[in-house]
């Protein structure tokens, strides 16, 4: 398959600068530099779980804290005790509601409000309807990482060829 769903995005703010390369038919294959250890493991879990090519480097002033460097189909997915679930539409209509209640106010070195701040940032800047859910779960690592695991699913669904359409899945005929 050829690198037509494939793309490289930079970025760069007085407060970061942010190259993302993303490849929707890759191989799982994930390389991602944020600062934020917790952020670059689950990351890694959409690439791994939506079989994408994601390649990232994000700096940002960390000194002050992770939000600005955070904020730039579907799945249900368990991770041990916890159960997430992410619905998508990449409907070009930006909206995203995020139910994910985190015990503790930090998961490694992430805020755990960053985590539905990341998903609501996603959804605005990727134009897509996002819904995320944590069901249960005791541990907030657990329950961060079955929705990237789930998101990363989902987008594969979402991206998934499907021989049988021609065009868009749109009514309308465009996103």
């Amino acid at each position: 398959m050829s690198n037509e769903r494939a793309a490289t995005v930079e970025r760069k703010t007085k407060e970061t600068a942010i190259a993302i390369t993303l490849n929707l038919d890759g191989a799982g294959n994930a390389d991602i530099a944020t600062g934020v250890p917790i952020l670059d493991h689950l990351l890694s879990h959409v690439a791994v779980h939506g079989l994408f090519d994601l390649h990232i480097r994000a700096t940002g002033d960390l000194d002050i804290d992770a939000h600005h460097t955070t904020e730039d189909g579907h799945a249900y997915v368990p991770m041990d005790e916890a159960l997430a679930l992410v619905a998508i539409d990449l409907s070009g209509r930006a909206y995203a509601v995020i139910d994910a209640p985190f015990a503790a106010p930090m998961i490694g070195a992430l805020p755990a409000s960053l985590i539905a701040h990341f998903f609501e940032s996603l959804a605005t800047h990727a134009r897509m309807n996002l819904h995320a859910k944590i069901f249960y779960g005791r541990d907030d690592h657990h329950k961060a990482e079955a929705m990237f695991k789930a998101l990363g699913r989902a987008l594969a669904m979402a991206v998934a060829f499907d021989a049988r359409r021609v065009g868009i899945a749109s009514t309308k005929g465009t996103l």
